[in-house]
């Protein structure tokens, strides 16, 4: 099926339209480097009128001033004396991909095959070449009725899915004329953040990572099992249902149900009894400054999931998550930023993306019509995402996306499941 929907692709690259320096770095967090072996992959559908008339050239042309904000992201990684990856703001610029598509928008909506949204963003990790490996690949595709999917591939190392939502956010800001509000200072090296009010150090080791052997300069991650997406949408009507029945909000009632889904069909030697739960921070960001601050958590059950009250579980998702992200932060800093770990997919992973401002990227006046987004590099035990639903951006109104990351093995049986709960048609 995937042979020959995607064709005539080019490569180029973008920079910013200033000169960053030689002497600017920038220094990723612990919790950044904890990441480096996952990848977010956006896909925003536009219809015909976004990207109408426009050749490379006036696409790129407001990119430049987009990226003058945002240094670091057209950097390349290096390795200090110790070992430890930095980013080197030295304007190699993001990979910019142009392709176009044999189905019209609405007839590729249709398939409804996350699988097939691999094509419409680039799968590129970073590495085996650190000085090489561009963080970031912009990817259009032009659909054959003129709708256009703008592919985002985003190094996790540099921010979590709120700050690549800003990210794209920001370029549709430049665009109508608005932004940036003001240049990134480049008269300092940007620094990895510090011991906060140096609190005491915690040596017990976190449930929600898992250390993976030395991949070297190859940030990827290996599974034993071929790990595959698949998504569906939640309606406003079944969200409601299910909220009124469990008595709880949208994001704990889904990842109740889709928690015992998958525990029926590991079954009761593998089912999942300590998930990770990953949120928006309430501090999460400053204007600008991408980072990698959300909540990641951890929830344990002391009772079997498969036969448990789904009300029970909403409400330990809800009150018993316990932050996990010091613990992250000093399990690294005492391999001095080396260790690698899986962060989604070491336990079972709910990531809520209820919040992340995804339809507020808007391109020459025009919304998305929809938007996905998934992770890569996820760990065996799989992610499933929250994310609004393909409402406008009317997330407080409207259904919900889900998009799970799971075993292929596993996918037919929890979708049965998924079915019986009257989640999936």
């Amino acid at each position: 099926m995937e042979e020959g929907l995607i064709y005539n692709i080019k490569l180029s690259s973008v920079g910013p339209g200033h000169v960053t320096g030689s002497d600017l770095i920038l220094e990723p967090g612990n919790m950044d480097l904890a990441m480096k072996l996952h990848y977010i992959r956006g896909v925003y559908y536009f219809g015909p009128e976004a990207f109408s008339g426009l050749n490379t050239l006036a696409i790129k042309e407001p990119m430049f001033m987009w990226l003058n904000q945002y240094p670091m992201t057209c950097g390349r990684f290096r390795r200090g004396e110790s070992g430890r990856a930095y980013i080197k703001c030295n304007d190699c610029g993001v990979r910019f991909i142009e392709a176009k598509c044999d189905k019209t928008l609405d007839e590729w909506l249709e398939m409804k095959d996350a699988t097939l949204e691999k094509l419409l963003s680039s799968n590129q990790s970073i590495g085996p070449e650190l000085s090489f490996s561009p963080l970031i690949y912009i990817q259009l595709t032009k659909f054959k009725c003129g709708g256009t999917a703008v592919g985002l591939s985003w190094a996790h190392v540099l921010g979590d899915a709120f700050s690549a939502a800003e990210y794209m956010n920001m370029l549709g800001r430049v665009v109508a004329g608005y932004g940036p509000e003001r240049p990134i200072n480049l008269g300092h090296t940007l620094t990895k953040p510090t011991n906060p009010n140096g609190l005491p150090k915690i040596v017990e080791e976190p449930l929600s990572i898992k250390r993976v052997d030395p991949v070297g300069d190859n940030w990827v991650n290996v599974t034993k099992s071929k790990m595959e997406p698949f998504s569906f949408n939640v309606t406003p009507t079944q969200l409601s249902h299910l909220q009124t029945k469990l008595n709880t909000n949208a994001f704990e009632a889904l990842s109740a149900v889709i928690w015992q889904c998958i525990a029926k069909i590991r079954g009761e030697e593998f089912e999942p009894r300590v998930v990770t739960i990953c949120k928006k921070s309430e501090q999460h960001m400053t204007y600008g400054n991408l980072r990698n601050s959300q909540v990641v958590s951890v929830v344990k059950a002391d009772f079997p999931i498969a036969e448990a009250n789904p009300s029970e579980l909403a409400a330990l998702v809800k009150n018993e998550a316990s932050d996990e992200r010091r613990k992250i932060e000093e399990a690294m800093e005492r391999g001095s930023g080396l260790p690698d770990f899986v962060v989604y997919g070491a336990n079972l992973t709910f990531v809520n993306l209820e919040d992340a401002n995804f339809y507020d990227f808007e391109y020459r006046g025009q919304k998305p019509v929809s938007v996905s987004y998934r992770i890569d590099g996820v760990g065996e035990n799989g992610a499933v995402l929250v994310l609004p639903g393909p409402t406008g951006g009317r997330k407080n109104d409207g259904g919900r996306t889900i998009m799970a990351i799971m075993q292929e093995n596993e996918i037919i049986g929890i979708k049965s499941e998924l079915e019986k709960e009257g989640l999936m048609a």
